[in-house]
C-alpha cells in the first residue's frame, strides 16, 4: 500500500517514516518544507490527489511548549483545528476510502481527570494550561467522527500521552516537554552551571512515550480495523516531573542542583492513559523502557547540539 505521512518530518513523523522502511508499504512524507501547506484546502487535495494514497497517518500540528501554547494561544487553536478539517475535507473530495489514522494527544483530556479513561473523555473542559492545543486535538474527534458518518472514511485514532526522543526540535520553546528538558540541562551542563531550574514544584505526574514506540503504534493501525473513538495508547505508568528530571540528570551527568521554581503553576496534577482497551486490543505491544529511552534522546542531542 502506498502511506502519506504529513508532517513526516517531525518528532513522530520521521520516527513513522522509518518504521515504513522496513514494512512492504511504500511512504511518502510531506510537510511544509515539501511545499505543503494544509491551512490551504487546495494544498492538502492537490497532495492526495498527486500522491494517491490508500492510508494517511497524519502527524502534522502547529505545537510547542506549554509556554508557546498559551502566547499563541490564538493561532495554535486556528491553526491545528484548519489543518485537520483540511486533512478530511480533501479525503472526502479525492477519495473517501483513504483510510486515516491520527495521534490525539491526552492533554485534550478534561484537565482534572487523574486516570484518563475513554469513556470519561467528555466529562469536563481541558486543563487552562493547554487551552488551545487540548482543545484542537479534542476538535479532532468531533471532526473523524463527522467525516466517518457522512463519508464513511475509515479512521483510527488514538490517545497518545506526552512524546519524547530523537529527531524534534533543538529550541526548546518548540521541541516537546522532556526534550526540551533534556536540551536545557545539556547546556546547563556545558556552560558550568551550578543549579537547574524547574518550574513548577516538580510533582505533577506524566506519563511519557517514547516517539518510535508511537511510531510502531501508528504503522501497526494500517492493518487494524477502522476505530473512530480513540484508543489510549497507554502503559498505565506515570512519573513525576521531580523523577524525571532526576533521571535526565542521571543520563546526562549534570552535577548541579535542582532548583523548583514554585512562582509557576504546575498544571494538571495528574496525566496518566488508562491501559486496559489497549491491552485488549494489542496485547502484545512493548514499550521502551524510559530511562533507556532518555538516554538515547540525550546521545541525540549531544549531537545535534554538540555538547558533551
Amino acid at each position: 500500500m502506498k502511506i502519506l505521512v504529513l508532517g513526516g518530518h517531525g518528532l513522530i513523523g520521521s520516527h513513522v517514516m522509518k518504521e515504513l522502511a522496513n514494512t512492504k508499504h511504500t511512504a511518502i512524507a510531506l510537510s511544509r518544507r515539501d511545499g505543503l501547506d494544509l491551512l490551504k484546502l487546495e494544498s492538502a487535495a492537490q497532495a492526495i490527489a498527486d500522491h494517491k494514497p490508500d492510508v494517511i497517518i497524519n502527524c502534522a500540528a502547529h505545537v510547542g511548549s506549554l509556554h508557546y501554547v498559551t502566547q499563541f494561544a490564538a493561532d495554535v487553536i486556528h491553526d491545528n483545528i484548519q489543518i485537520m478539517l483540511n486533512v478530511y475535507r480533501a479525503v472526502a473530495n479525492v477519495n473517501p476510502k483513504i483510510k486515516v489514522i491520527t495521534p490525539i494527544s491526552n492533554c485534550s483530556y478534561p484537565g482534572d481527570s487523574l486516570i484518563q479513561k475513554e469513556s470519561e473523555f467528555w466529562n469536563g473542559p481541558v486543563h487552562d494550561s493547554v487551552w488551545s492545543y487540548g482543545n484542537s486535538r479534542r476538535a479532532i474527534v468531533a471532526i473523524s467522527k463527522c467525516y466517518a458518518m457522512q463519508y464513511k472514511i475509515p479512521c483510527v485514532n488514538f490517545f497518545v500521552s506526552n512524546s519524547y526522543g530523537p529527531g524534534d526540535y533543538t529550541d526548546p520553546n518548540k521541541t516537546h516537554a522532556l526534550n526540551g528538558m533534556i536540551i536545557r540541562m545539556l547546556q546547563a551542563k556545558q556552560k558550568g552551571e551550578k543549579s537547574f531550574e524547574i518550574w513548577g514544584t516538580g510533582k505533577p505526574k506524566r506519563e511519557w512515550v517514547y516517539a518510535p514506540d508511537v511510531a510502531k503504534m501508528l504503522v501497526t493501525a494500517i492493518d487494524a480495523a477502522p476505530q473512530v473513538d480513540p484508543v489510549n495508547f497507554a502503559q498505565s505508568k506515570s512519573y513525576e516531573i521531580a523523577q524525571t528530571a532526576q533521571m535526565i540528570k542521571d543520563a546526562i551527568g549534570f552535577e548541579g542542583t535542582l532548583v523548583y521554581n514554585t512562582k509557576f503553576a504546575d498544571g494538571a496534577p495528574v496525566k496518566q492513559l488508562d491501559d486496559a482497551l489497549f491491552k485488549q486490543k494489542f496485547p502484545n505491544f512493548k514499550f521502551t523502557d524510559i530511562e533507556i529511552g532518555i538516554k538515547q534522546t540525550v546521545s541525540y542531542y549531544r549531537k545535534e547540539l554538540e555538547v558533551k
